[in-house]
């Protein structure tokens, strides 16, 4: 007679082990051979972006108009020392741009300087400004 259909027994998941099963012991993996080492690099990660991050860069910009100050204020933003020369602005758009770039400057934890009758240096914080050209402006133009 025919054997009874089982699911189990189709998928092998029956309770009856056959006699000439034996436990073969697992062999144990040998651990693979060490892959040669890199050597390893110390320094910090560059981001790609900056290819020469100690180059500094001073512009210099002449503005006609109150509105020019704002590419000038960018500049400063962006790091950039900037001489700002007021020789085509009358005194109030002057002073008004002065005033904007100052601001700006106090923004960045620079500083802007007088060093001429109508140039002014504006650096940001990585630029170190020494000396005193202001001073000497008065003096220099009486001899």
């Amino acid at each position: 007679m025919a054997e009874k259909f089982s699911l189990s027994k189709f998928f092998g998941m029956n309770d009856d082990y056959d006699e000439d099963y034996q436990d073969d012991p697992v062999p144990v993996a040998k651990p693979a051979p060490a892959a040669p080492s890199r050597p390893v690099d110390s320094r910090k990660v560059v981001a790609m972006h900056s290819a020469k991050p100690n180059t500094s860069h001073i512009a210099i910009c002449e503005p006609r108009i109150y509105s020019d100050a704002k590419s000038i204020a960018k500049q400063i933003t962006a790091g950039d020392a900037v001489i700002v020369n007021f020789a085509r602005v009358d005194e109030t758009q002057a002073q008004r741009i002065v005033d904007f770039l100052n601001g700006t400057a106090y923004a960045v934890g620079g500083e802007i300087q007088r060093i001429g009758e109508q140039i002014f240096l504006c650096a940001p914080h990585n630029f170190e400004v020494s000396g005193d050209v202001a001073a000497n402006l008065g003096t220099q133009f009486k001899q």
